[in-house]
């Protein structure tokens, strides 16, 4: 078959340690990098890109933050909207108060979402499970009442929304669609390649063995206190650039509404769709949760008109609602490891094809 390691030897450590030890892979990973950057950009209609590709690498990159720190170190947090609003109205300040460019306010936001999820992040040191998830929630709310209520943060707007426009890089305008496809789209790939490293590294191996057994991992020398703090600074810094790509490029003028409990929840449901404790798990939650409502806002009137029945919008609402929940039941009980485990599983079966295992 093509998908075989035979006669690929490891001669040195460098090679034993590469993030794609198969040679397919890094074949693989190389042409969807090819299309993405190339092909994508030249044949994907305006209407593609603004409802599913922007959307979908936006909610990759916040599935990634949350992923690292539910997924890899076992940290329940339900306030990732909260991370996300700090890191858009961070990024919002520095921007429209300093006049600094783009990339290096998406930055900065995400250093300020990093401090807030550092400070939500202390009750992890006494606190887990249930209680932790509680504290966490707690920020969702907190920053819910501090971005409506304090006017400094939307720079005294009476509304309470703010906007951004004009934004470039370098000189390039990122006003087109395909413009702010390719720049969230280098930030995913960056992210997503640190944070690969990052979870291979030593203090990847200390955040899975907390989320494993803690008190084992107390007992070897792992201090707790660091990793699960170094955990939420990871992930909330990624969150929050992600949040800040999300309003500035996504939304484009935004409230605190944007970043509401809903969209916590939704993305713990991306990582336990996709597979907690996977980078790619990230991305198959992301675009499963992503396209379903569009499937489901086109094929449910569609049935409907079949059957004679008039579906309204609150009806496909609703059954948006059901369809997640039969799928986290679903997922939890059959595949606890989520799209990700499908893929390895998969990936497993075509190395040994066609030998029985």
């Amino acid at each position: 078959m093509i998908y075989r390691e035979n006669g690929q030897f490891k001669t040195t450590y460098r090679a034993d340690q590469q993030i794609f030890p198969i040679a397919q892979d890094r074949v693989a990973i190389a042409l969807m990098l090819v299309v993405a950057f190339v092909v994508v950009p030249g044949l994907a209609s305006d209407y593609m890109f603004r409802a599913i590709l922007i959307p979908f690498l936006i909610m990759s990159l916040a599935a990634l933050g949350v992923n690292i720190l539910v997924g890899y170190c076992g940290q329940i947090s339900l306030g990732s909207g909260a991370f996300m609003a700090v890191g858009a109205y961070g990024a919002y300040n520095i921007f429209m108060r300093t006049g600094m460019p783009v990339v290096p306010s998406l930055l900065l936001g995400g250093l300020c979402a990093t401090v807030f999820g550092i400070l939500f992040g202390l009750p992890s040191l006494r606190v887990k499970g249930l209680y932790l998830a509680v504290a966490t929630l707690a920020a969702q709310f907190f920053a819910d009442w501090m971005f409506l209520r304090i006017k400094w943060f939307t720079m005294d707007t009476p509304s309470g929304s703010v906007a951004v426009s004009n934004l470039q890089v370098l000189g390039w305008p990122i006003e087109s669609a395909v413009s702010k496809y390719l720049f969230c789209l280098a930030f995913v790939v960056v992210m997503a390649l640190l944070a690969k490293n990052l979870v291979r590294s030593a203090i990847g191996r200390e955040w899975m063995a907390i989320r494993d057994m803690d008190v084992a991992a107390a007992v070897i020398g792992i201090r707790p206190m660091y990793a699960k703090l170094s955990a939420f600074a990871v992930s909330s810094f990624i969150v929050g650039v992600a949040g800040g790509l999300w309003a500035f490029v996504y939304l484009g003028a935004w409230e605190p509404a944007a970043f509401s409990v809903d969209m916590s929840f939704r993305l713990l449901f991306m990582v336990i769709i996709g597979g907690m404790g996977s980078i790619m798990g990230s991305f198959f939650g992301a675009f499963f949760i992503v396209i379903l409502p569009i499937f489901l806002n086109q094929a449910l009137p569609a049935v409907g008109s079949l059957v004679g029945v008039t579906i309204s919008t609150a009806g496909i609402s609703h059954t948006e609602f059901i369809v997640f929940g039969a799928l986290i039941v679903w997922f939890l009980i059959v595949e606890p490891h989520g799209l990700a485990r499908l893929w390895a599983v998969g990936k497993q079966k075509l190395r040994l094809w066609p030998f029985p295992h």
